[in-house]
Formats: structure tokens, sequence, C-alpha cells
């Protein structure tokens, strides 16, 4: 389906956020394999950076929304959900000051911005990121990273929510398996966010 891109995604309105695109999560310490493959195959870290990489040309705030956690997990909640459970039974997951909780090699700029969670899936919760939209007048949100699984999912639903409008980039975004990710695209994120390819945002912002 053919998406107007004109008004979604107009330079000065708009905010690419980077979800968890971390070196523990899809990068060489990571420890997801099935999802390190699915970018690999997909090139999803190359559209991304031709995404992030058009936006800052255009002049469009680039924001790296991150997680990680302390060593004595203060300002997380580390039962309340079953993935967190199982992943923290390894007691140097994504740990902060760790290699792990870096950005992937060639997707960070010195003028980005960060945004670092400790708790929970979504890059809003419990981060000054919505302020931080608004200060720069941000009204859309173009998203890109992981996972389709939880992730992306979370974002979008709650940037809806917030107010702003939303743009999935669908090959600069991955989850596993393949076959449930493309699933989650086709009918939940259609339904809260328009679904655009790197190289028709990448067009849209020269």
């Amino acid at each position: 389906m053919a998406v107007d891109l004109g008004a979604l995604a107009a330079p000065d309105r708009s905010a690419v956020l980077v979800m968890e695109m971390q070196r523990g999560v899809a990068g060489d310490l990571a420890k997801f394999p099935d999802l390190v493959e699915v970018c690999a195959r997909r090139d999803v870290v190359t559209n991304a950076a031709a995404v992030l990489a058009a936006a800052r040309a255009a002049g469009v705030p680039v924001i790296h929304c991150t997680a990680a956690f302390r060593a004595d997990r203060a300002g997380s909640h580390t039962a309340n959900s079953p993935f967190i459970t199982a992943l923290l039974k390894d007691p140097a997951h994504m740990l902060e000051g760790s290699g792990a909780v870096e950005v992937l090699p060639g997707l960070r700029d010195p003028g980005d911005l960060e945004s670092r969670r400790h708790h929970g899936f979504s890059p809003f919760t419990g981060t000054s990121l919505d302020m931080t939209l608004r200060s720069l007048g941000v009204s859309t949100v173009v998203a890109v990273g992981f996972s389709l699984n939880l992730g992306i999912p979370g974002l979008a639903l709650e940037a809806v929510n917030l107010g702003y409008r939303v743009a999935v980039v669908t090959d600069a975004v991955a989850g596993v398996p393949d076959d449930y990710a493309q699933a989650v695209l086709r009918h939940t994120v259609s339904l809260l966010a328009a679904r655009v390819r790197a190289a028709d945002i990448v067009e849209a912002w020269k």
C-alpha cells in the first residue's frame, strides 16, 4: 500500500527512534543467534544505517533508545515478566558500562541523542523520551531496530497513545522467528503505524 511520506515524514517534525540496536542484542556480543541471522539475511543494519544517514543529512534528530541493567538491578523490575526473569539468570546480561550496551558499530554519530532505560520493553517507560521529542517539536517518530516480538510494537503503541504519528521501516526491523515477525508487521504494526521501506524514506528526506 502506498504511503504519502510527504506529510508523514516532514523533516522538521520527525525523529528516528533506534530501538535497541546494541552489541548485546544483535551484534558481536549478542545472545540471540536467531535474531542475528535474520538481521544479516534481511540487511537490517545496513538499511537502518541508510535511514540514519538520510535523517542526519536532512536535520532529522536520531535518538538511540537503549536498554541496560545496573549490576545491583536497582531501578529494574526483574521478576514481573518470564522473559526478563530468564535473561537475568545471567548476572552479566546487558550491564551498564559493558560493551554489550553499546550501539552497533557504524550506527552512532556524535550528534545523535540517547535515551537509556533500565526497566520494561518500551522506550517511553520510565524515561524522558517523550519530553525530549516534544522539546524538539517532533510529531512523527520513525522506528528502526529490535524487536518485532516486543520492542517495536511497544514503541508504536505507546507513541500512538502519547499522540505521535508513527512510521515503521519494515526492512530495518526484525524479530524471531521471521515468519512471525512478518505477521506482526502485517497484523499488529499496520494498525498503529505506517509501514515504509528504507529506500522510500531516504528518498523522502533528500
